[in-house]
């Protein structure tokens, strides 16, 4: 019979950047916690499943998050589900069915699993959102909070899927469950990723970094004891704080610099990079979290040197003495396929009015950089109108209150009564959708119509009909 009293923890994705560092902590933590992880079969090989094999506090599931018996052997007698695996960007917009089946299905069979459990109300589970789920948020908008309006990215399959997966653990009736939006997270391997997804995002853009460091220490830290209630059935951004904010041709010079090249702009043109449609904002309320489960402690700028560190000197050899060879090699990324310059080679008129606007509007931007304008977007945050009274406790939110939301929504509320926020009410959006949410859902996680949010070829029409979602377009109309 096994006494072990230390509690089970079940991580999926731990082959991954977050996954690793949530392991490494984890593990640095065995008096307190076993560990049972789900890894794919064809991940048999790779050396850290090898050690983690012959270690006896690790349980090691060779299945797949689509497979619910998989899930289920993972979930069983586990206190703390942390689900941070799934496919991720630049592949999972390039597969973007199997990318539907990994993330939503997943998170369907890890709820279903969980359920399936004898006191389902005692697991933790601990879902990874994104920064993604709303998309394109450049100055003046580029400060953000939970509770604002889901936007997702044209081409970002991705994005939808962690939506619609959220939406699933949201609603799933679980008595504890939290659901952390993960931003652009900073990684020592991230030296190695040559994609043309580099181009989508925009010179003038912002990010609030997370650390894959940090990342891993919150994910520990959400499994020890003394975690506040309050905490659970809640949205929360991740971020590093005020010393993690940058634009990012501010994060390009650093990361740059790191790997040898001191002047980027004699590697890179600005004409290559898209002007919108990507996501990334500063957090007006990415300090709640570290409130309640305080977990930082890596700076950007900190990440940056041990960055540099991890990079071989050959590597930043190169960068420093053949800077026009390596120009040449990233300008061919950008012509090809998923690349900037491939979309204007071949007339692509989608994916141009998507990240451009319009040709025109490319041509107008300088091949140099003496003429390039590098934004300084204000550092002092300003915040969407929700459209309800946000000073009044959830617990306290009425009828009216859900009516006028709705009405800010260019919609309506169908019901007559509200039964707490973790009870449905039906709703009815501008195109005559029909749909049941939680409130908590609606407000707080800024969803809305299930059907209008993942679709958005449709946000502009949106847009003339919800106040609420209308503030999410730039001047430009982006």
């Amino acid at each position: 019979m096994n006494h072990d009293t230390r509690p089970l923890v079940f991580l999926t994705g731990a082959t991954g950047n977050m996954g690793g560092e949530t392991m490494r902590e984890l593990l640095d933590r065995r008096d307190r916690f076993r560990v049972r992880i789900l890894v794919l079969p064809s991940e048999r090989d790779r050396p850290a499943v090898k050690q983690w094999l012959r270690d006896p506090d690790v349980d090691v599931i060779f299945g797949d998050l689509t497979n619910y018996d998989d899930v289920l052997a993972g979930v069983s007698g586990a206190a703390q589900v942390l689900h941070v695996g799934g496919m991720v960007s630049p592949m999972a917009d390039r597969v973007p069915e199997l990318t539907m089946r990994v993330n939503v299905g997943g998170a369907e069979n890890i709820v279903r699993a969980i359920k399936a459990q004898p006191d389902p109300d005692q697991v933790r589970l601990v879902y990874i959102g994104t920064v993604a789920q709303t998309g394109c948020r450049m100055p003046p908008i580029h400060w953000g909070r939970t509770g604002d309006p889901i936007k997702i990215s044209r081409f970002d399959h991705y994005a939808i899927s962690k939506t619609k997966a959220e939406a699933i653990v949201a609603e799933s009736g679980l008595r504890h469950w939290v659901s952390v939006r993960q931003t652009g997270m900073a990684h020592t391997a991230m030296w190695r990723i040559f994609d043309p997804i580099m181009f989508h995002n925009p010179i003038n853009g912002v990010f609030e970094w997370s650390t894959a460091r940090d990342s891993g220490r919150l994910m520990a830290n959400l499994c020890e004891a003394g975690v506040p209630d309050t905490l659970w059935r809640g949205f929360y951004n991740m971020g590093g704080g005020q010393a993690s904010r940058v634009i990012n041709h501010e994060f390009m010079v650093k990361t740059f610099t790191a790997m040898g090249i001191r002047d980027h702009r004699k590697v890179l043109n600005p004409n290559w990079f898209a002007t919108r449609n990507f996501h990334g904002q500063w957090y007006s309320d990415s300090d709640h979290l570290e409130a309640l489960v305080p977990y930082r402690s890596q700076t950007l700028d900190g990440f940056i040197d041990e960055l540099g560190r991890a990079i071989p000197w050959i590597v930043k050899a190169l960068g420093g003495t053949f800077p026009g060879a390596i120009g040449k090699r990233i300008r061919k990324l950008a012509e090809a396929p998923g690349g900037s310059l491939h979309w204007f080679a071949n007339d692509d008129h989608a994916h141009i009015s998507a990240y451009f606007d319009t040709r025109d509007h490319w041509a107008q931007i300088p091949e140099g950089w003496g003429n390039y304008a590098l934004a300084q977007p204000s550092r002092e945050p300003t915040l969407m109108d929700h459209g309800y009274d946000e000073t009044r406790a959830a617990e306290d939110w009425t009828i009216a209150d859900m009516k006028q939301a709705a009405k800010f929504r260019g919609g309506a509320c169908l019901s007559d009564a509200i039964e707490g926020p973790f009870r449905p009410v039906d709703w009815q959006c501008a195109d005559g959708h029909r749909f049941a949410m939680t409130p908590n859902l609606m407000l707080r996680g800024g969803h809305w119509c299930p059907t209008c949010q993942v679709e958005p070829d449709g946000y502009a029409d949106a847009a003339r009909v919800n106040p609420y979602f209308a503030q999410t377009l730039v001047p430009s109309g982006v």
